[in-house]
């Protein structure tokens, strides 16, 4: 089975195409442009910007894939395209190309939930073969735009059991290094600084970590490193060593309560593995401490991250997850029933 995938949920085009043997994965393609320094001089990513770069960018980003896959059209069995969550400018190029695609080559499509391909990022190995994992399965996702907990006892069985009630994770790492005069994309380099930094130099709150529930709140801990910026600054210079300080108090709360919440909930639900998925999966000092977490506790789960490639959005993820789609008979569609969703959930 060969699978073309495509995602635009915000700044990256994206297109791969993938071949699908038993349990075997051989990646012809898997290309990846990306808008970071289109978007640099605002700080963020502009939603008509990057929908004006997909537009730009899509057919050559086919076409790159197609020469580096050495296949042609008539080789794929099945396309497929993230619909949502993401900016719904940028959305529906990806959508639009696909289902343009899907009506000339006559192809049936598969409509992916970009969150889901980052679950699914984990199922690929090493040396190229697909996990088959033990459930049920407890999923961290935490990117720029959510901080979610989804329970799986099954492929494609997914349960939201706690999410973030303001802020997501990497949106907060985002603005934390805006604080500190750090360029866009913020995080990594927030994480590459607070190597250097103290953990404990700033007593910093970490919000909701004792609740009862799953969820998440990541606002007051960004309010709280936004006051004592601001203290700090009306007396002096913004020097390396205060930016390395706060960085590492930082991330050290933010790692606190992913880890303490997520680890209480694999316990509390006897889940056989713990996943990270999103872009923030990528730091590493999170996937350390929630390996050193438990193996110390000696807990009966095992603990696992993407392959440093999966953590960013990528079109391989969404063809990963698009094989379980289509070995499971699910989401698969009519090419005119697939629409753009900004706010798409997992279910």
């Amino acid at each position: 089975m060969i699978i073309l995938a495509i995602e635009t949920s915000c700044d990256e085009t994206a297109v791969a195409i993938v071949e699908f043997k038993k349990n075997k994965v051989k990646i012809l393609a898997n290309i990846v442009s990306s808008q970071i320094k289109a978007h640099r001089e605002f700080g963020g990513v502009v939603p008509i910007l990057a929908s004006r770069m997909h537009l730009k960018n899509m057919t050559p980003v086919l076409k790159r894939a197609f020469k580096k896959a050495r296949i042609s059209k008539n080789k794929i069995d099945y396309l497929a395209v993230t619909e949502g969550p993401g900016l719904i400018p940028a959305l529906v190029i990806g959508v639009s190309a696909a289902k343009t695609l899907a009506y000339l080559w006559n192809k049936p499509l598969v409509a992916v939930n970009h969150l889901e391909g980052h679950i699914y990022a984990n199922w690929l190995k090493e040396k190229s073969e697909l996990w088959k994992p033990k459930f049920p399965i407890l999923c961290l996702i935490v990117s720029g735009g959510h901080t979610q907990l989804v329970l799986m006892k099954k492929d494609l069985d997914y349960k939201i059991i706690g999410e973030t009630v303001d802020d997501a994770a990497g949106e907060a790492f985002d603005k934390v290094a805006r604080l500190l005069g750090l360029a866009y994309p913020g995080g990594p380099l927030l994480e590459k600084i607070a190597k250097k930094g103290k953990v404990n130099k700033f007593d910093f709150p970490r919000p909701m970590i004792h609740g009862k529930d799953n969820n998440f709140s990541f606002s007051g801990l960004k309010t709280a490193v936004l006051y004592e910026t601001q203290s700090y600054l009306t007396k002096n210079k913004m020097s390396a060593c205060y930016q390395a300080d706060l960085a590492a108090s930082f991330q050290q709360a933010v790692i606190d309560v992913l880890k303490y919440k997520t680890i209480k909930a694999a316990q509390k639900h006897q889940v056989k593995n713990i996943l990270l998925g999103g872009g923030v999966s990528a730091n590493k000092e999170l996937q350390k401490q929630f390996q050193e977490a438990v193996d110390k506790e000696i807990l009966n789960f095992e603990f696992k991250a993407p392959i440093s490639n999966l953590t960013t959005d990528n079109a391989l993820m969404i063809a990963i997850a698009a094989y379980y789609d289509v070995v499971n008979n699910k989401n698969i569609k009519n090419w005119k029933s697939i629409q753009a969703n900004a706010n798409l959930r997992l279910q």
